[in-house]
């Protein structure tokens, strides 16, 4: 602990708010919240520590905090600075599902549709759906049983849906709005947990269809009453209220959270979402700070009602949330809870195997090569490689390495610009000039190591721009390979040396997959750059080939393969004439 973390702990105040931790380059690793801001701080440089908490306060080089008027208004900011600056050890709900709607558009002529977005466009929408095949089902469900049009823009004539009698062809026939009305009022209510009424309805409608000896009749509200049955009803009822609620249950061991969440639509569980995270603080605070993001993200709809553990304080959860929350104290709401609980349990004790052995693979690797190498430990390794033919097309390839997992959105290519010729010390520093000038005008974070895929001549490129131009003291060490091209060394210090890495240890096996994952990436933008530019040349060589028809050629097929593979139709339809397209695939065939 520095001195200055010593000063900032002495005069810490006695109120709620929220801590932000930074690592020595200034970046937030970690957002907490605390009822006091002195006792929960202190606690983190004081005391023995799991071994997940002590790697997160041997980062911390600084913090800030910021008081508030009450526990909840911490939460809720909590939450506001964990989105906006992403800190790596918070839980961080980086689910990208979204869930599929069902649409009723609020159109002159109204369709159904499914969508992942919900906007505010006056449409309804009912949902959602967490099984995308029951949202599919239900509206082929609802496309049998109500005729609204399924076209996205009116055609000038009747389709196969008007003979079907699944749609009122609004193309040629006035269709009132009453009736249209009519129509999505029931399908509202349908949706809303009322097709037991409707199925109802229609077996009334068959047997008096059946009645008045109208049989093709009575067969389609047969039909329809199936249909129903089939789509609606496959499974349990465990709600006679048919009341929308989501339950959650957690449980935690050896500083993880498990959290599970049954989601209940129109009185069946129609699916569950489970999430598994490390906790640094107070179990209930951490779980009230996954609920509030766990309805930040677009995909989880708020429903009715929430079911949440006698553990939680249900007056804040209700603030934070915005809707109806209940601690279930008996019956059947409680044997839900009970049950998410239970299967959290479970999902905890099943996962943590595979958790340990992630966490030797990456993060304790990534510790062990910081230790090996006599530097602080390389969370954020950045890798470079070039690839290029006898110097045609030139390009270098960057991969990034977080916690000893590959951050592909950081991924970047380059084409080298100013270098003739097959020269790979002088791609090398101009790709890492580009970069890390770049870096430092964008302010982005620096790499805790630098990665070069060679030996000492591009290891000593890569550092004289670092050093020399841009003043920037981070340790680069080069990944030189075997006779097999496989790994062989991790070359690192002044003079340079081989790293004392164990050949089956988790750490070269981390440099391996770095330095196989660098070269892939790029070998294929070359290759990629390549058949473009083999692609261009040939087109080039043939005479009325101009830049406009150079461009709809290398639109329409894109790589010289799927040229050869067409016939001349294909190639004059176009728009290139006879003898032009003629010329083309002679020069093809050479």
């Amino acid at each position: 602990m520095n001195q200055m973390i010593k000063n900032k702990l002495e005069i810490l105040p006695d109120h709620p708010g929220c801590y932000l931790m930074k690592d020595r380059q200034g970046t937030i690793i970690y957002v907490g919240k605390a009822k006091k801001l002195k006792n929960r701080v202190r606690s983190y440089f004081t005391g023995s520590h799991d071994t997940k908490t002590q790697r997160l306060v041997s980062e911390i080089q600084d913090f800030e905090y910021i008081v508030t008027s009450s526990n909840v208004e911490a939460l809720i900011l909590e939450m506001n600075l964990i989105k906006k600056h992403s800190p790596k050890y918070n839980v961080l709900l980086k689910d990208d599902k979204s869930y599929p709607y069902i649409k009723l558009t609020h159109e002159r002529h109204p369709r159904l549709i499914i969508t992942r977005k919900v906007k505010k466009d006056k449409a309804k929408y009912f949902g959602p759906y967490p099984n995308a095949q029951a949202a599919h089902e239900t509206k082929k469900l609802l496309d049998r049983l109500y005729p609204l049009r399924k076209c996205q823009s009116l055609p000038d004539r009747v389709c196969l849906y008007y003979h079907l009698g699944q749609c009122l062809a609004p193309c040629v026939n006035e269709v009132e709005q009453e009736t249209y009305k009519q129509i999505t009022d029931e399908i509202s209510r349908f949706l809303n947990g009322g097709y037991k009424t409707i199925k109802k309805e229609l077996q009334q409608k068959m047997v008096e269809a059946a009645d008045q000896l109208e049989f093709e009749r009575a067969k389609e509200y047969r039909d329809q009453i199936s249909n129903i049955e089939t789509t609606m009803e496959k499974q349990t009822i465990i709600s006679s209220d048919f009341i929308d609620r989501d339950v959650f249950g957690y449980a935690i061991d050896k500083g993880w959270m498990c959290v599970q969440v049954f989601f209940i639509r129109q009185g069946k569980l129609i699916e569950r979402d489970v999430s598994l995270f490390p906790v640094y603080g107070d179990q209930e605070e951490e779980f009230l700070t996954f609920l509030g993001q766990f309805y930040l993200q677009p995909q989880h709809f708020k429903p009715r009602e929430i079911l949440l553990p006698d553990s939680v304080d249900a007056s804040m959860a209700e603030q934070l949330v915005q809707t109806k929350i209940l601690i279930p104290k008996r019956g059947q709401k409680k044997d839900l809870v009970q049950l998410a609980e239970k299967n959290a349990k479970v999902s905890l004790h099943d996962k943590f195997a595979l958790i340990e052995r992630d966490e030797e693979r990456t993060i304790r690797a990534v510790e062990k090569l910081g230790e090996a190498m006599g530097i602080y430990t390389p969370y954020r390794i950045e890798a470079f490689d070039n690839s290029n033919i006898q110097g045609a097309d030139p390009v270098s390839a960057m991969v990034v390495f977080i916690n000893g997992k590959p951050d592909k959105k950081e991924y970047r290519k380059y084409k080298i610009k100013t270098v003739e010729g097959p020269d790979d010390y002088e791609s090398m520093r101009e790709v890492v000039r580009r970069r890390y000038s770049r870096v430092l005008k964008d302010g982005l974070p620096l790499p805790d190591l630098i990665l070069i895929d060679g030996g000492k001549g591009q290891i000593e490129a890569a550092k004289d721009i670092l050093e020399d131009e841009l003043g920037l003291d981070i340790p680069v060490a080069g990944l030189a390979k075997d006779e097999k091209h496989k790994t062989s060394q991790l070359l690192f210090g002044d003079p340079l040396a081989a790293v004392p890495l164990e050949r089956n240890s988790q750490e070269f096996y981390l440099m391996q997959r770095i330095q196989d994952e660098v070269h892939r990436f790029a070998i294929t933008f070359h290759r990629q750059l390549r058949g473009k530019s083999a692609f261009q040349s040939i087109l080039d060589e043939v005479p009325g080939i101009g830049p406009a028809r150079k461009q709809k050629l290398l639109k329409h097929f894109g790589s010289l393969k799927k040229m050869k593979e067409a016939d001349l139709d294909e190639i004059t339809g176009l728009g290139i004439p006879l003898p032009i397209a003629v010329s083309l695939m002679e020069k093809l065939k050479e």
